[in-house]
């Protein structure tokens, strides 16, 4: 699998900082503070207890350093790599408060992005061979999303639009409003710059027939059984990408794929996907 590009530091910055202050509130760790002297220094190891895929190593290693500086933060599991229970996934070593201060922010981030990259690759796995590709959806924690779809590329799946801003998506509340499929479809082309996709939803065979009349780019197929997605994939002719949706699972999604759609896209890769089991174990002294 190809490693997704690193997550700007802005984002990292703003989830982790976010996180930090939720936890240590207007006093601190008042635990480590009352038992551990400000001098002891500590070497911890972070590592897995099941299977999976790594994401979010750079939220995790942000989250020490933002206690301290100095600390040192050593990666032996990178984002998108297969890990086994008991892989060590990075060393920690530097001030212990500041170690147990940033604990449990780097290992939710840690946990919960690998259980996406993890439901990703078994979803990627369960289709290999064939042409489609899985993507992801909108349904993500809110305020999370830019790091819930980065695991999502770190499991081997591609990103669908990131919001309402970037892409059009027609819907069937859209249609209805507008007053028609096609209605919906050229007030959209008459608004939608050269740069911005058109994607209409269809519920069945004959709105698709209806949609690949107009100058569109892809057409979600909406909760269709195999056969009938067998007979869109016909229709469409390679005109337009073809998305399939809704009633996909790690049961489901093979034959789906077999069909010759383009695209499957997963809404339970982002908001049912369990969270990765990880540790960390320390020692430490006084200085």
């Amino acid at each position: 699998m190809t490693t997704p590009g690193p997550l700007p530091h802005q984002t990292i910055a703003q989830a982790v900082d976010a996180a930090l202050a939720e936890d240590l509130g207007l006093l601190g760790d008042i635990t480590s503070i009352a038992t551990i002297a400000p001098s002891a220094q500590a070497a911890a190891w972070i590592a897995t207890r099941q299977p999976g895929v790594i994401s979010g190593i750079s939220l995790a290693e942000y989250a020490f350093r933002a206690l301290d500086p100095e600390i040192d933060f050593r990666i032996e599991a990178d984002d998108g790599d297969s890990v086994f229970p008991g892989t060590p996934i990075a060393q920690v070593s530097g001030n212990a408060r500041a170690i147990l201060g940033a604990e449990r922010v780097a290992l939710n981030y840690l946990g919960r992005l690998s259980g996406i990259a993890t439901l990703t690759r078994d979803y990627v796995d369960a289709i290999e061979g064939t042409s489609a590709t899985i993507v992801d959806t909108r349904k993500t924690t809110p305020g999370l999303r830019a790091l819930e779809k980065f695991a999502v590329r770190c499991g081997g799946g591609q990103n669908h639009r990131f919001g309402l801003f970037d892409a059009i998506l027609i819907k069937d509340n859209h249609i209805v409003a507008a007053g028609g499929l096609s209605a919906a479809i050229e007030r959209a082309r008459t608004t939608a710059g050269h740069m911005v996709k058109i994607e209409v939803e269809v519920d069945t065979l004959q709105q698709l027939r209806e949609a690949i009349t107009h100058r569109i780019d892809a057409v979600l197929l909406d909760n269709m059984p195999p056969a009938i997605l067998r007979e869109a994939v016909a229709i469409a002719c390679g005109r337009v990408l073809l998305e399939a949706s809704g009633g996909v699972n790690l049961t489901t999604v093979r034959a789906i794929a077999e069909t010759g759609v383009d695209l499957i896209s997963v809404g339970a890769l982002t908001h049912s996907a369990p969270v990765l089991d990880l540790g960390l174990d320390m020692g430490y002294s006084d200085a």
